[in-house]
């Protein structure tokens, strides 16, 4: 069973549509209130309007919606008083101070990816503080360093690294979209994982400003708030204005494959043995697994596993590797594509184009409704599990399930568990993401989705970490359980979820934020509470 607090997040949509109704009605003049607010603490209150969007603006709905990942969520009542967009440190100031003044929450929004809607619901009133003008990317050749402000995304940093050399790279995700400001906060990773860990493992410096509108850098803030922002959410400790990242080095070429096996290419045995090599390959090399279910070539349904190789190094090395690890997938050269980390980041997004300007569309491929859970294996799979996921992929009312098996190893096992919030280093043999995604409208399709994916999680519950339950704060998940949704959380309650992202750093990061905001002004349905709140 899937451990959970007072209120089961079936009852959720109703909840919050009853606790948001009563606090929109007792809350109406705030609307006006904080623009006048805002404009007594900006620079420049003339472009007051460029700045903040209000929902009797014209343009308030494709402000809201354009960075909305889920459509989940894209109907939902739930929708901020005013949303600023700051395009300088005073309107962040600003908004903080008014959101105070006005007793409003606020919601920070990079990139709009957050897997259960954070960044930009809340059931009670609430301000959206969205960074989409807050975007440069400097880069330092020299230094091999880079400052990229929160609400840049993923690919305008890959981007503007490019630019200065094809031998540069910075260890993020493959997806282009994300807000650089949510990534790393929780972590962050892409397929130079096992050469060079987390994006946050290579943050050096940030800006954050604080509940009292304080801009700090690492000097300032303190090693144990630099500590908690890399990798235990920056929106439980203020708003993250920029990073200063390291880069590093990637050789001129590269080599990727795609290899394609369906349950009657033997797809069961392979995955099974996949679990055995994955995070004991050599640390250049990273061979990422999705399972998904396709139609076979007699038209039945069937389960299909691609394994998914990134090597930095030529084609002839990685043959050699692979023969002597992984001789069972039978990979040959006319499987791979020698090319270069930039162009391997591109095409994994754009099969069949490498252009550079691919990265700069903040507007993803396509969005739908999704429902994802996070899992960690610290001992392989028995063939007989995997084929009872098959079997549940097979449901032929289920839209379109999918698995995502990320090997750990490499750099991730010569880390400790404590040198950031992010726990889940040696031990691990992979992470899982349970994904399940569908077109079709309505609650009843909502809700059969989202109990499927709760069963698969049941059922996997004997062959994936325990005490705790182990979870990844990026791929966030409100059924391991929440905060109370008004009013103090007690470290018990927080602790259920709090451990199973970050296993004993919860204590220290309750710890830092009693420091750092100990009126809980940062806050969300999974915020870190302050003693306090005890």
């Amino acid at each position: 069973m899937i451990e959970m607090i007072s209120i089961s997040s079936s009852m959720l949509p109703l909840l919050f549509v009853l606790l948001f109704s009563f606090s929109w009605v007792t809350s109406a003049h705030t609307h006006e209130d904080f623009i006048e607010c805002f404009s007594l603490y900006v620079e420049d209150s003339t472009d007051i309007s460029k700045v903040i969007y209000t929902q009797n603006d014209s343009s308030y709905p494709s402000v809201l919606h354009f960075a909305i990942r889920n459509l989940r969520f894209n109907s939902t009542t739930l929708k901020p008083l005013v949303i600023v967009t700051p395009t300088n440190v005073s309107h962040i100031q600003a908004a903080i101070r008014c959101s105070q003044k006005n007793n409003l929450q606020i919601r920070i929004r990079s990139g709009g990816h957050d897997f259960e809607g954070l960044s930009y619901m809340s059931v009670l009133p609430f301000v959206i503080l969205d960074l989409i003008n807050f975007r440069s990317v400097t880069i330092d050749v020299t230094n091999k360093t880079a400052w990229v402000q929160a609400g840049a995304t993923v690919g305008e940093l890959y981007y503007h690294i490019a630019k200065k050399g094809r031998t540069l790279a910075f260890p993020a995700g493959l997806c282009p979209t994300m807000g650089v400001g949510g990534h790393l906060s929780g972590g962050g990773y892409g397929a130079l994982l096992r050469k060079y860990g987390l994006a946050a493992d290579n943050v050096i410096d940030a800006e954050l400003m604080d509940a009292n509108g304080r801009v700090l850098d690492r000097k300032s803030m303190g090693e144990d708030l630099f500590w908690a922002l890399r990798g235990g959410g920056g929106n439980s400790f203020g708003v993250v204005i920029g990073w200063k990242i390291k880069l590093v080095e990637v050789p001129p070429t590269l080599t990727v494959f795609n290899v394609l096996r369906t349950l009657e290419q033997n797809a069961t045995q392979l995955i099974h043995r996949w679990q055995y090599i994955a995070n004991k390959l050599h640390e250049d090399l990273m061979i990422t697994t999705y399972i998904r279910r396709v139609n076979s070539s007699q038209g039945n349904l069937t389960i299909q596993a691609t394994f998914a190789g990134f090597f930095l190094g030529g084609v002839d090395k990685l043959l050699q590797l692979m023969n002597e690890s992984f001789p069972e997938l039978g990979l040959a050269k006319d499987d791979c594509l020698e090319t270069s980390w930039i162009e391997a980041i591109i095409l994994n997004r754009f099969p069949g184009n490498t252009s550079l300007e691919l990265l700069l569309d903040r507007t993803p491929r396509f969005v739908t409704n999704y429902k994802a859970k996070s899992d960690y294996v610290k001992e392989p799979m028995p063939e007989i599990a995997l084929e009872g996921i098959f079997e549940r992929f097979l449901e032929e009312d289920i839209e379109t399930p999918r698995l995502l098996l990320v090997p750990y190893g490499g750099k991730m096992d010569q880390i400790s568990e404590s040198s950031s919030p992010f726990p889940h280093r040696a031990g691990n043999i992979y992470k899982i993401e349970h994904q399940v995604s569908w077109s079709e409208e309505g609650k009843e399709a909502s809700k059969r989705h989202l109990d499927w994916i709760r069963r698969l999680y049941s059922y996997m519950t004997p062959y994936v970490s325990k005490n705790p339950r182990e979870a990844y704060i990026n791929y966030r998940d409100l059924d391991i359980g929440m905060n109370n949704l008004a009013g103090n959380t007690s470290f018990k309650q927080a602790s259920i979820w709090g451990r199973k992202y970050f296993k004993n750093n919860f204590d220290k990061l309750v710890r830092v934020k009693t420091a750092v905001d100990p009126a809980n002004f940062f806050r969300n349905e999974q915020s870190i509470p302050p003693l306090s709140s005890w």
